[in-house]
């Protein structure tokens, strides 16, 4: 029987995983940047830019959305260490995808390196 991370290490051998130090410039050249972690987690900070769809939802969020529908689109993914945007990226491939490309080392890796992060600001009353 296979455990999550046997589908995410044979997910990777088939996908593109971009390093960090070339995430930037494939963020640049993307049509979309798509973050696939959770509400919670992109609402505690996330890439400038990205869109969120949840890894759950991500392959009916897909087909739903003509402005999403091309497959020469240029999608970068991420979610927190890698493990969901490789499994995103294979996804993504299947449904016939041609450009996609996950960060290696996730949004956690991104913050080591201390790249800007967006954080929603606590709404002014006054």
């Amino acid at each position: 029987m296979k455990t999550a991370h046997d589908l995410v290490a044979s997910a990777k051998t088939r996908i593109k995983e971009v390093s960090l130090a070339d995430a930037e410039q494939a963020i640049r050249d993307a049509d979309v940047l798509l973050d696939v972690r959770e509400a919670d987690e992109y609402s505690a900070g996330h890439l400038p830019g990205a869109v969120r769809v949840s890894r759950g939802m991500l392959e009916f969020k897909l087909s739903s959305s003509p402005e999403l529908s091309s497959r020469d689109l240029k999608i970068v993914l991420y979610c927190k260490t890698s493990g969901r945007a490789a499994l995103a990226a294979s996804a993504l491939q299947d449904m016939g995808y041609l450009q996609v490309q996950s960060i290696g080392g996730g949004f956690d890796a991104w913050v080591a390196a201390g790249k800007p992060v967006v954080k929603p600001g606590v709404p002014s009353f006054e």
